[in-house]
């Protein structure tokens, strides 16, 4: 997913799909949410319409939350609504034999990940068009021919041909680990070997002639070594779930129109 761009908007965005949005007795302004969208991942410019949405009710049942209370909203609100969360959600401690269980559940998930130096040579194609994508992967075949032949010429085909600017670089990506690149790129990296892969491989951005340089593996850790993150992991968890019913509450309460709210409302506003 990606990051809906302000001038990629539609000049209609604010009229598409979602119905005026009141929460009690005020309106979320259709331009409000239009403007929010920028600031949202999606796949599409109607899923960034229904966070930005969704993102807006949240803080205006939290703003309304605040008034009930009698608290000053105007002059700080972010600080105003982070101490009306510290002192309205009721989060547990994780208790230790919990985080013990859920390490030795999920202890790879605490392990040092792999790490790849990788150097890559992106041949751009759109996934719908497919001559681009033929064109270029016949191009990918014969960059790897050459490669397997003269393997210092990498640099020199990386700033001829690459699209990405790490052509700059002589397509040097540094030192990767899961989760920092396209993820159907990442998932094949995460098999290969060193060495230059004998064939380019596919991405929604195109092609790519890649070489590992170096595979630095991971290593297990011991509960004692991950027990902070154990206990973090398990604090934001209960964290999401006491915001999820906190802010179910308050749409039932005060209101809600034009959205509802969903499990995703909880974790779009923790981050």
């Amino acid at each position: 997913m990606q990051l809906i761009p302000l001038e990629t908007l539609p000049a209609n965005a604010q009229a598409m799909a979602i119905p005026p949005v009141w929460v009690g007795d005020v309106n979320i302004p259709a331009e409000d949410i239009a403007r929010e969208m920028q600031y949202h991942q999606a796949d599409s410019v109607e899923d960034a319409q229904l966070q930005a949405a969704r993102a807006l009710v949240v803080r205006e049942l939290l703003r309304q939350r605040c008034d009930e209370l009698g608290w000053e909203v105007e002059d700080s609100e972010e600080a105003a609504l982070a101490a009306l969360l510290d002192t309205e959600l009721d989060v547990p401690e994780p208790a230790e034999a919990d985080c013990r269980r859920y390490f030795e559940a999920n202890a790879e998930r605490f392990s040092e990940p792999v790490r790849l130096s990788v150097r890559h040579i992106l041949l751009a194609a759109a996934p719908d068009d497919a001559d681009a994508r033929d064109r270029q992967y016949r191009l990918g075949q014969d960059l790897v021919a050459e490669l397997q032949t003269v393997p210092e010429r990498f640099t020199e085909f990386a700033q001829r041909h690459s699209a990405c600017p790490s052509k700059d670089d002589g397509g040097e990506l540094g030192w990767l680990t899961p989760g920092q690149t396209v993820a159907e790129l990442d998932r094949a990296l995460q098999r290969l070997p060193e060495g230059l892969h004998d064939r380019p491989l596919a991405s929604r951005y195109g092609w790519h002639v890649v070489s590992v340089d170096r595979r630095d593996g991971g290593r297990a850790v011991s509960y004692i070594e991950a027990a902070e993150r154990v206990r973090h992991t398990l604090r934001e968890q209960a964290t999401r779930r006491a915001l999820r019913h906190y802010l179910l509450a308050l749409e039932a309460r005060l209101g809600v129109s034009g959205v509802a709210l969903d499990d995703e409302s909880a974790g779009a506003l923790m981050q």
